[in-house]
């Protein structure tokens, strides 16, 4: 029980702060610096997923035709996953030589709509981002800088929360924890996962595209398939509002851990480090055991539970170990959302989506078909 509890607590702390150190200390060793380019300009192809958008289809046109970039290089495309409440009418007004609409012919999910319009896309490098994501004028050219770079396979943006006025809000700490982990893996290699919001890769590795899986996270790992990278651009903002409704935020983190799953679990080759050597390893110690935390902390919780029994000091923390659970929940519920309250609160939160979506996933439940989500 010992071993247990010990091998389970190192788990967790290997994967939330060893991991990130590691990384630290490899970049300062080496690092894999990008060779952009803002000179350079590839015909692009710009696909935003729809599904009934009508209520806000028009705010994201406007923006979306005023980006910065050669109109004779840049096509604009809406892929409707079948909408049916107007959005595909509010599109074809805006119709013409740069901005075009490409409509399932039934609804089969985001993925299905995009690989629908990837069959018309004309662009080299493809450009994806939805209807809740606002661009800077400039974000094509410079998502697109980075693939001057011949190893860059897929380039991600970075997120930025924005209030109800357009105006850009605090971050959370998990979200700049992720873009500070993102950044790392940049610098020692490559990432292991892309914002869905807005991300660009090269239309070569667009063609395996399956319907089944977040085509985000498989572009990804079918760059390194194809022996290129992925890496995050600061310099590329993807701006959104965050989820009010926090039942909502929830079920979204148990879609995308489920389909996250689904994708890994795909091709597992990918975790052999004889093949894939560093990125294995950024891939199960990102991926992987991020998604087991769930099982080490009940493991954690169990050992120390028995240990409790017989020597005191494992009583005392397991009498710690159960308050770290309730107490941030409670104190939540009642208001009081410090920092020191919140960072365990959404730990136990974001655990707790993980559980549930394996337990979709061993399930069969692979949420293949989409429904945005409203902020």
């Amino acid at each position: 029980m010992t071993i247990l509890f010990w091998g389970a607590v190192l788990a967790i702390v290997y994967t939330y702060f060893g991991y990130p150190i590691m990384l630290f200390v490899i970049s300062r060793l080496r690092s894999r610096p990008v060779r952009k380019d803002h000179s350079f300009t590839p015909p692009v192809t710009l696909i935003i997923t729809v599904h009934n958008e009508a209520a806000r289809i028009e705010k994201k046109i406007l923006n979306t035709l005023d980006l910065d970039y050669p109109s004779e290089l840049f096509e604009i495309i809406f892929a409707s996953d079948a909408s049916i409440d107007g959005t595909d009418e509010a599109v074809l007004l805006h119709a013409g030589p740069k901005l075009r609409l490409v409509r399932s012919p039934r609804r089969g999910g985001k993925e299905y709509a995009q690989k629908c319009a990837l069959e018309q896309a004309a662009g080299e490098i493809i450009v994806f981002s939805d209807v809740a994501t606002m661009l800077e004028r400039q974000a094509i050219r410079r998502i697109v800088s980075s693939f001057a770079d011949p190893s860059v396979g897929c380039v991600s943006s970075e997120d930025r929360f924005i209030d109800e006025k357009g105006n850009v809000s605090g971050e959370g700490a998990y979200v700049r924890y992720e873009m500070w982990l993102r950044s790392l893996e940049s610098k020692v290699h490559s990432l292991v996962g892309l914002s869905g919001s807005f991300f660009a890769a090269r239309h070569n590795l667009c063609r395996d595209w399956p319907t089944d899986i977040p085509s985000d996270f498989n572009t990804l790992l079918n760059a390194v398939r194809n022996g290129y990278r992925g890496i995050t651009d600061p310099e590329s903002i993807g701006m959104y509002q965050n989820i009010r409704d926090e039942g909502k935020e929830f079920q979204r983190k148990v879609r995308t851990i489920t389909r996250g799953i689904s994708a890994l679990l795909s091709d597992i080759s990918l975790m052999n480090p004889l093949r894939y050597g560093i990125f294995s390893w950024q891939l199960i110690s990102h991926k992987l055991l991020r998604w087991l935390v769930p099982l080490f902390m009940a493991i954690a919780f169990i050992a120390n539970m028995v240990l409790g029994f017989s020597k005191r000091v494992y009583l005392v923390v397991f009498i710690c170990h159960v308050l770290f659970y309730v107490m941030p929940s409670l104190s939540y519920t009642m208001g009081l959302r410090s920092s020191l309250i919140k960072i365990p609160y959404f730990f136990v939160l974001v655990n707790r989506a993980i559980a549930v979506a394996w337990l979709n996933y061993i399930k069969g439940q692979r949420y293949v078909i989409w429904t945005p989500t409203e902020r």
